[in-house]
This record gives structure tokens, C-alpha cells and sequence, in this order.
């Protein structure tokens, strides 16, 4: 197989870990997760957090933040250790951005510099409008994009202006077909309806787990802004077990969609049917990648 890395993407519920760790079994190589919160300890079961060893999975405090820099740097050191180990490496997640770092060199936007985050805050609060006559002045192509009222995507437009980078990018880097190495990234697609029906099975088997305990025991501890970004997390701590229910799987829901709509824009995604046992849709991932 020429191919040295197999990347495994779909909307949640759709067995990406099932099949990764298939695919990564029948390779004799391992898997990376490629998930913005899987990479934090104390919430296994709201972060479905893969039952078998997966690099880049609880690595990090719930306290402590996130970059898409940070992990880039980690997945790629994993991804390169696992090829001149085992001759693959097995990529899976379900953030559409983490499994683009992960597979290619993204050129980020720089990090910003010391204090320049806090003045740009200071600077909105005071004066939203100012704020934005000064992104229009100093970056009018950010400005046409980003909204007056967007704090957050105002401030980072601010901080890169500053470093002479821009928020609106010359060209689409996120979406370029190049990767690092030789890569196969299998989209698993599968029914809405049948989608729906596993999302409301798991939310239901992570309640009757005890999931609500979980987080209400990371709550107590503190987390980032980064990891309170988890689905559900608020709502199973605060709201009643039927409507916490309820408002999971309509956010997950929601958020499967999303995915789906990432998994449409990655170039040279190969589709596969994952309404099946995932030795069987490993088969069809092996197959297209040996022919490649």
C-alpha cells in the first residue's frame, strides 16, 4: 500500500472509532484521534472517548486550553512516529479542523503577542464601533467578513492586523488537497434517520453510565473555555434527566449536520456506506486504498 495515512471522518455516531480501530488492528499500527475534546481527561463518556489506547486522547487538564497549533504539533509528531514504526498511521475524529491539521500543514495565523489579546478586549468593551472603524481602516478585506458586532472574531482580526497577517486569507488554505503524506481520508456516510436513531441510543446509555456525575464533577473542578465547548455539558449538570435528554440529542443532532457539511468540502474524501459491521466497511477502506 503506498498510502501511509488512513483518515477516518464522519458525523458522531457513526462508528468512526469502531472502524479506526479496526482498520488501525488490520494495519498493526495504532490510531490518532483527531477530536477537539477527546483530548481532555474527566469527561470519557460525554466525549465518547474510545474504549482501546488512542494517541492524543486525555492529554490535557480540563482546566487547560486548547490551540489547533498545539495539537497540529502533536498529531504530526504521532502520525510521523507511527509511519516509521509500523509503515501507517490511522487518523480518526469528528472535528473537521483537527483532522485537517492532523493530515496537512495549515499555515495558522501566528499566535498573538503578549497582552495584545487583553488591549484588544479593553478596546471593544469600551468602544465597539471604534473597534471595528479601526479592523475597517487597517484590514478592510477582514472587516468585510467578519460582523461589528462579533467580538471574538473582531479582537482576532485586531491581534493578526497587528502581526500583518489577515482573518481573510489570500487563498482557501483550509480546503488545499495537499497533505504531509501520501493520505486516504474514508468519509463514512450513513442515513439520517438511522444517524438519529444511534445518537438517541448512546445519549440515553451515557445517562443511565452516569454521566450526569461526570460533569457535574468537572464543572466543580473548572474548565476551559475550550472544553466547555462539550456537547451537553451544561444541560445534563443543571437541567432534569428527560430534558437534558432531550436538548443532547437535538444538539448532537445539529452538530452531526455540521459535520456532514465539513465532510462534503474535504478534498478527495472517499464516501463509504457505515451502516454496517465495521469489518466490513474496513474491507471497502482497504480496498480503495490499495488501489491508489
Amino acid at each position: 500500500m503506498k498510502l501511509e495515512v488512513l483518515a477516518v471522518f464522519g458525523p458522531t455516531a457513526s462508528g468512526k472509532s469502531a472502524v479506526a480501530e479496526a482498520l488501525a488492528e488490520r494495519l498493526a499500527t495504532e490510531v490518532v484521534s483527531a477530536d477537539a475534546l477527546q483530548v481532555y481527561r474527566g469527561l470519557p463518556m460525554l466525549t465518547n472517548q474510545p474504549a482501546t489506547a488512542t494517541r492524543l486522547v486525555a492529554i490535557r487538564e480540563l482546566a487547560d486550553e486548547m490551540s489547533v497549533g498545539e495539537y497540529a504539533r502533536l498529531a504530526h509528531d504521532a502520525i510521523d512516529e507511527l509511519v516509521a514504526a509500523h509503515g501507517a498511521a490511522v487518523v480518526a475524529g469528528g472535528t473537521g479542523l483537527y483532522l485537517r491539521a492532523a493530515v496537512a500543514d495549515l499555515r495558522l495565523p501566528p499566535a498573538p503577542a503578549p497582552g495584545a489579546r487583553e488591549r484588544w478586549d479593553a478596546a471593544y468593551d469600551t468602544d465597539p464601533d471604534g473597534a471595528y472603524a479601526r479592523l475597517q481602516e487597517v484590514d478592510p478585506r477582514a472587516a468585510a467578513v467578519v460582523h461589528a458586532t462579533d467580538r471574538r472574531r473582531v479582537v482576532r482580526a485586531l491581534e493578526l492586523a497587528e502581526l500583518g497577517a489577515s482573518l481573510a486569507p489570500d487563498d482557501d488554505r483550509l480546503w488545499s488537497g495537499e497533505t504531509r503524506r501520501p493520505t486516504l481520508v474514508a468519509g463514512l456516510e450513513i442515513a439520517s434517520e438511522r444517524l438519529e436513531e444511534r445518537i438517541r441510543a448512546r445519549a440515553e446509555a451515557m445517562l443511565a453510565a452516569g454521566v450526569v456525575d461526570e460533569v457535574r464533577a468537572a464543572l466543580a473542578a473548572g474548565v476551559s473555555r475550550t472544553a466547555e465547548k462539550a456537547l451537553g455539558l451544561r444541560e445534563l449538570a443543571e437541567l432534569p434527566a428527560d430534558e437534558a435528554l432531550q436538548r443532547l440529542v437535538v444538539r448532537t443532532r445539529r452538530y452531526a449536520a455540521y459535520q456532514r457539511k465539513w465532510m462534503r468540502r474535504i478534498p478527495g474524501i472517499v464516501m463509504i456506506d457505515a451502516d454496517r459491521p465495521p469489518t466490513e466497511v474496513v474491507d471497502e477502506v482497504l480496498e480503495v486504498a490499495r488501489a491508489r
